[in-house]
């Protein structure tokens, strides 16, 4: 068994995906970290490393189911032990209104925004049942709540993970894992209310709360 709790983050970029690593790390997790860029990837785990924390590194496509599973399970592995917290944050953005965009990238968005997310919850719930406990966090968006045609893809994006974070809530109702999308309604930028810090501290909160919230609205 592993020696500290694992979180699995999928969407681990410089911005969001490195400040919620950190926090996770700096709060006694080991951090599997899931992206395209493996360069990238490993500078992050070195930084988690030098702090005495585990750190692991899969380049996956979260828009390739396979692709996304074989991470999630390298992961894993290199971790020895199933995932506790799963964090899906990757996202997929094409300008433009409905009439504008084209059905394949609408529809290429959308396997990442939100069937990649889909996919991670499947590949970790069996194990998370059988322990009878787990967090499962997506990272939502104000366009879920206020949809804008410029940004059709996205829009469409956040309000499936958010539908998706309430359906996966109902069917795990009493199993010990909570599912909760945090739903950031502004633009993230360090140095303000919507600073990456900021929002990590409210993801590393949700999962050790213990509260049952399906959503956390950042405003």
């Amino acid at each position: 068994m592993p020696a500290n709790p694992i979180c699995t983050l999928i969407g681990a970029g410089p911005g969001l995906g490195r400040a919620i690593a950190e926090r996770y790390a700096h709060g006694g997790f080991s951090v599997g970290l899931i992206a395209r860029d493996a360069r990238r990837l490993q500078e992050q785990a070195s930084l988690i490393r030098a702090r005495g924390q585990g750190a692991a590194t899969a380049s996956g496509d979260a828009g390739d189911a396979k692709s996304l599973r074989n991470a999630i399970a390298n992961v894993e592995s290199q971790l020895d032990g199933p995932t506790t917290v799963l964090i899906y944050n990757a996202v997929a953005f094409s300008p433009g209104t409905p009439l504008q965009l084209s059905p394949e990238t609408i529809q290429s968005d959308y396997r990442i925004n939100v069937t990649g997310a889909l996919v991670a919850a499947q590949s970790v719930v069996p194990a998370m049942k059988q322990a009878g406990k787990g967090t499962i966090l997506f990272t939502g968006g104000g366009l879920a709540l206020h949809p804008n045609a410029q940004a059709a893809s996205l829009s469409l994006g956040k309000s499936g993970i958010r539908c998706l974070a309430f359906l996966l809530s109902q069917e795990l109702r009493g199993s010990g894992i909570r599912v909760a999308t945090i739903t950031i309604s502004g633009y993230i930028q360090p140095g303000t209310h919507f600073d990456p810090l900021r929002i990590a501290e409210v993801f590393f909160q949700t999962a050790v709360d213990g509260k049952a919230d399906v959503e956390i609205v950042y405003k």
